[in-house]
């Protein structure tokens, strides 16, 4: 069996345990917690350890999905999900401009520490005040393509993985 471990990041309230909670196979396995710092203006919970899903992908591979916290005193989570991850997406809330350097930092922690396939995915673009892609990638210095991922929509999370599966692909194929 070929099974892919893919790592889900970004700050707090990008969207990651809902990515996870759409496309999962299972009932997803998470750490949230009642926010009692300033978290608490963006969401009531948040995740303190990890999210954990599952997906078939064919009868021989599952990818295995790991949702990381989004603060980083909880960042030795993502030291220990990254080191054993085959690739990771990094979701970037698109009306949060002031969290995009934060977004930045993540990249670079990841980077600092694993060299495997990424993507960077771009939630809340229809909210008032969400930035296009161009000026996102602008302002987290990558020039990496983003795509809009709508993680509450299977068909949207299910094409972000296959374009990250398509990356896996390239990478080892090199």
């Amino acid at each position: 069996m070929n099974n892919l471990r893919i790592v889900i990041t970004g700050g707090v309230g990008a969207g990651k345990t809902s990515f996870i909670r759409t496309i999962s196979d299972i009932e997803v396995v998470d750490t949230d917690k009642k926010a009692t710092d300033e978290i608490a203006n963006i969401k009531a919970q948040t995740t303190v350890d990890l999210d954990f899903g599952h997906l078939t992908i064919t009868p021989n591979q599952l990818l295995y999905l790991y949702g990381t916290p989004g603060q980083t005193r909880f960042d030795f989570m993502w030291d220990i999900l990254i080191h054993r991850a085959n690739a990771y997406i990094l979701l970037v809330a698109a009306h949060r401009p002031q969290h995009f350097h934060y977004s930045s930092e993540i990249l670079d922690f990841i980077n600092q520490r694993v060299q495997i396939p990424m993507l960077i995915g771009l939630t809340h673009t229809d909210c008032p005040g969400a930035l296009g892609a161009e000026e996102i990638a602008i302002a987290l210095g990558v020039q990496n393509t983003l795509i809009v991922v709508n993680t509450t929509k299977k068909a949207s999370v299910r094409a972000a993985l296959q374009a990250l599966i398509q990356e896996i692909t390239k990478t080892s194929k090199l």
